[in-house]
């Protein structure tokens, strides 16, 4: 059986299949009071692990999530992101590392989720004009002023990853990845070698017609949905990876945490595996 724990940073245990927030509405009326019931079900059913970011409505998502389930029910990880910021006459959001606004946005998140300490703080991208020694130092030393527990990054090299881990112990990885884009299989083999939790973001995702027909008959076969093969294919992929899909619908959260009950035979695995090398 796959297991359906993972202990982040070897002490910090999850459910491994969690919940993206991203998706989630934000703005007054229904859709909003549908996120905020989505959020509240999430945990109902057992979720420990929901992902969010400053990025995802400027932190609106963040006070979207405390609303919901503040007062946390114990056990409950709320990890969030740095490191995008508005700047320039436009406004427009792009990477930004720089210590300050990093240690400004954790300042933010401390706030709208109305807690003292931030159990895993993620640097959203690495900023290529800021250096990562300033980054990840600057998340180091939030760690030691107590009001992070742990340190994360997404979307980064190997190269990027052996860096960070010189300078401080890094906890988790959040890149792309899914049954159909294994563009980061070298990164999830160094998380899995050093036991560091692997969070795919867009853990479900289609191609052409012939691999979505692929899916489509591996579901048909074991009576699932194809997002469930998906999600099912991921869990057991690897001991470290920590699917969070999203949705803003009922039936769909309660949709993909049925695939943690879905076991896929070696046939099927196998044939699910070869997509990677056609996609």
């Amino acid at each position: 059986m796959t297991s359906t724990a993972f202990a982040i940073g070897g002490d910090l245990e999850v459910r491994r299949l969690g919940f993206g927030a991203m998706h989630l509405p934000t703005e007054p009326g229904p859709a909003r009071e549908t996120s905020l019931a989505v959020a509240r079900r999430a945990v109902e059913l057992g979720i420990t692990l929901i992902d969010t970011a400053h990025l995802y409505g400027g932190g609106a998502n963040e006070e979207l999530l405390a609303e919901a389930l503040y007062p946390y029910p114990d056990g409950l990880l709320i990890t969030t992101k740095v490191g995008v910021a508005r700047s320039g006459p436009s406004g427009e959001w792009k990477l930004d590392g720089r210590p300050a606004v990093l240690r400004d946005q954790v300042e933010q998140a401390l706030r709208r989720l109305r807690v003292e300490r931030i159990e895993l703080l993620q640097l959203h991208r690495v900023d290529p004009e800021t250096p990562l020694a300033d980054q990840v130092g600057t998340l180091r030393e939030l760690r030691t002023e107590g009001k992070i527990g742990r340190i994360g990054l997404s979307e980064v090299t190997v190269d990027e990853l052996d860096q960070a881990r010189e300078i401080v112990d890094v906890a988790s990885v959040q890149n792309r990845y899914n049954l159909l884009d294994r563009e980061h299989e070298p990164v999830l083999a160094v998380c899995e070698a050093a036991g560091i939790a692997f969070l795919p973001w867009r853990p479900v995702a289609w191609g052409d017609s012939g691999t979505e027909a692929e899916v489509a008959a591996v579901a048909a076969d074991v009576g699932a949905t194809p997002t469930q093969v998906a999600l099912a294919w991921l869990l057991g992929h690897s001991p470290v990876v920590l699917p969070i899909p999203g949705t803003a619908r009922l039936d769909h959260l309660e949709e993909n945490l049925a695939a943690e009950r879905l076991e896929l035979g070696p046939a099927h695995r196998d044939r699910l595996d070869r997509l990677g090398e056609a996609a």
